[in-house]
């Protein structure tokens, strides 16, 4: 598989783990953005530590019709790993941990593609 396939499929591993706010760890815990830098950390990328930082480190996809497995979703305060077929897993909140959601049911309107880091468009202009 391709390192963003790869990237999806490592994330969907911890799966139920918990949210916890500040946490970098993908075992006991750890918010949005902790998630999404200690996933990329796994293969070697590194990424700033919060969400907005993230999202302004490289250019937008155009459009979730181009999104890849490995790509990731930003909007301002969060972020998640693009999977596939419409989900993004993410740690959401400290009722559900980290989970896959549908983009159609969440709202995220951007997208971001890592290692080719990516933003979203007007994102730090």
């Amino acid at each position: 598989a391709d390192l963003g396939q790869q990237i999806a499929d490592y994330a969907m591993k911890f799966i139920g783990n918990p949210y916890v706010y500040g946490g970098t760890s993908l075992t006991n815990g750890a918010d949005c953005s902790g998630f999404v830098q200690s996933v990329y950390k796994h293969f070697g990328i590194s990424l700033p530590r919060h969400s907005g930082d993230q999202g302004k480190s490289g250019r937008a996809v155009d459009g979730l019709s181009n999104a890849k497995p490995g790509d990731l979703i930003w909007y301002s305060g969060h972020i998640g790993i693009y999977i596939g077929n419409g989900e993004v897993i993410h740690a959401s909140s400290t009722r559900v941990g980290v989970v896959k959601t549908p983009l159609s049911a969440s709202g995220w309107t951007h997208w971001l593609q890592i290692p080719y880091i990516y933003y979203p468009e007007g994102a730090g202009t």
